[in-house]
């Protein structure tokens, strides 16, 4: 009897206990199941689970012609799973003379990615001991598509790789001081700077599933944002031609022993910028081995005062004025007295009989001061910011200079003539260059362009720049300046070195003395600019050259001028002149 009432005991605390473990997994199924589901189920995703940054391609720059200036191209950031690291200190590789894989070590495994991608194996092992526990560490940045290909035919399950679009320039330092470069932070100058909006591209996501091992399941990528493109900015420039420029601007430099030099090719009709060159300049592929101070444009950055290539400005704002003439006879004595100094010329001379024309053909600094007394200095202050002195161009580039030039109630006696012949008023090289755009334009000054247009991945077209242009000056006044010029460059003591054959070409040299802590110094900018052809105006050069050591005139310059003048009408198949020049009179 009590044997049966204790196995009745025993079989109903069975029964209890059998039915309290179901109840505990039931409880416990719920809570897994339902109640905390969906945290458990984010959790399991996100262990098996990696995310991704699917990288969009920064668009192309390229020149007027579709000539590429900056491209994409791929490039991979090898990364490593710490975690995913053997403890023991054993791995697997790809077998290098056979099919399956080869027992490694660990320490043997990172040895090889540091062969394949130049790291320090102390390097590689720090990335992993960073975080251990991490999934994700980056072992390499940057590699390209060769070293990729070797890391990944290592075949070691706990490395892996990110693409992403690197930075390329094909044609190195052609065109390097406007394209400008890329940094690790992004745009750095230039047009990457400037035209980032168009150019940048917009990155995607994407996951894929990993197994126990940490390795991606094949096919279980999942796209979910997909990547944008950037733009193509095109601009106005000649790739051909801005190679034939900086060669030429390097080679005088050099042979001259000038500090810098500039030059640049304006086409008149619509103010295109074809060729902007510096010395020196920078390749964007190499930013390090650049000075400091040509990782920009000097063209658009470093004003100076420009010297005699201001004249003609001067010539064409008192014709335009009603105040003088090609033929206006004028004394110019061997000095010019102002209140608090004097004025005289780069020779002594008795008093000369000048007209206009000769004013301009001797470069008279003090012919220049007799015929801007027609003009009261407001009136002539208004007509130098007409032409742009004081602003920066329509360019806008990056670190543009618009130059210095006081308020004229500012000027004293000597600055009010002296900046009518470029002295004491600083220009940036494009600002000389737009001057002479206009004069060649028949007064109207078109906005300077180097950008022609921003098109998007979808083909929508922007940025594209504003060709309407500002009367300045009459048409009388510019072409009769513009005719006068032609005599520098066929009588001129120079005109030997600026003539082109077939071309009338109207020309103005510079020379320009440097100023040091408000003194003037033996130092010299000389420069040349001008216009061809001169009976039918299609293109401005202008050449600079900064502190030259052996040649400290304009003559310095010359050959420049000419040499890519001639390259220009060349290039771009101008027809010769035609008609005959009738010279002015330039004395009486």
């Amino acid at each position: 009897m009590n044997s049966q009432r204790s196995t009745r005991t025993r079989l109903a605390l069975t029964v209890i206990a059998v039915f309290a473990v179901v109840v505990v997994f039931a409880i416990r199924l719920v809570d897994i199941q339902v109640v905390r589901a969906g945290e458990l189920t984010t959790a399991a995703v996100a262990n098996r689970s990696k995310t991704l940054t699917t990288y969009g391609t920064r668009g192309e720059i390229v020149d007027t012609d579709g000539v590429v200036l900056a491209d994409s191209v791929d490039r991979f950031d090898i990364t490593v799973s710490p975690r995913s690291v053997p403890a023991n200190g054993k791995t697997v590789e790809a077998n290098p003379v056979g099919k399956g894989t080869i027992d490694v070590s660990v320490e043997q495994a990172l040895t090889d990615i540091g062969k394949v991608t130049g790291t320090k194996v102390s390097a590689l092992k720090a990335a992993i001991a960073a975080d251990p526990k991490s999934d994700f560490a980056y072992l390499v940045k940057g590699v390209k598509l060769d070293v990729y290909t070797k890391v990944t035919a290592l075949g070691i399950p706990w490395v892996y790789d990110e693409p992403h679009p690197g930075r390329v320039y094909p044609n190195g330092a052609v065109a390097g001081n406007l394209v400008g470069f890329m940094g690790t932070d992004g745009a750095q100058a230039g047009i990457e700077l400037t035209e980032n909006k168009c150019l940048a591209s917009t990155n995607g996501t994407s996951t894929y599933e990993r197994g126990a091992d940490g390795v991606r399941i094949p096919g279980s990528t999942v796209t979910a944002t997909a990547p944008k493109d950037g733009g193509t900015v095109k601009l106005t420039i000649d790739q051909d031609l801005s190679y034939f420029v900086q060669q030429t601007i390097a080679a005088r430099a050099k042979a001259i022993g000038a500090q810098w030099a500039t030059a640049v090719v304006v086409r008149v009709k619509d103010g295109n910028l074809m060729a902007v060159a510096d010395w020196p300049t920078v390749d964007p592929n190499n930013v390090s081995a650049a000075k400091r101070t040509a990782l920009g444009s000097l063209a658009f950055s470093t004003s100076y005062e420009p010297g005699s290539t201001f004249k003609p400005m001067t010539v064409a704002s008192l014709i335009d004025a009603g105040k003088i003439t090609p033929t206006t006879k004028i004394k110019v004595p061997n000095q010019y007295f102002v209140k608090g100094g004097e004025i005289s010329d780069s020779w002594d001379h008795e008093t000369l009989k000048y007209t206009t024309a000769g004013v301009i053909l001797n470069s008279s600094n003090v012919g220049i001061s007799v015929l801007s007394e027609t003009l009261d200095k407001y009136k002539r202050h208004d007509y130098m910011t007409k032409f742009g002195i004081g602003s920066e161009t329509a360019v806008h580039f990056n670190g543009e200079d618009s130059g210095q030039l006081r308020a004229a109630k500012n000027w004293d006696p000597v600055t009010d003539k002296t900046v009518q012949f470029g002295q004491g008023v600083g220009a940036t090289s494009v600002q000389v260059a737009s001057i002479y755009q206009t004069l060649a334009n028949g007064g109207v000054k078109k906005p300077l362009s180097l950008v022609e247009s921003c098109t998007a991945a979808d083909g929508t077209v922007s940025d594209v720049p504003n060709k309407k242009g500002t009367r300045v000056v009459s048409e009388y006044a510019a072409k009769s300046t513009v005719h006068m010029m032609e005599g520098v460059a066929t009588v001129g003591w120079l005109a030997s070195q600026l003539k082109i054959p077939g071309y009338r070409v109207a020309a103005k040299t510079g020379t320009a003395e440097v100023a040091e802590n408000g003194v003037y110094t033996g130092e010299r900018i000389v420069s040349v600019a001008g216009i061809a052809p001169a009976d039918d105006p299609q293109y401005v050069v202008v050449a600079t050259y900064g502190k030259p050591s052996t040649m400290k005139t304009s003559e310095a310059a010359a050959p420049t001028f000419q040499k890519i003048m001639a390259q220009v009408l060349k290039k771009y198949r101008v027809l010769p002149s035609t008609k005959t020049d009738k010279p002015i009179p330039v004395t009486w």
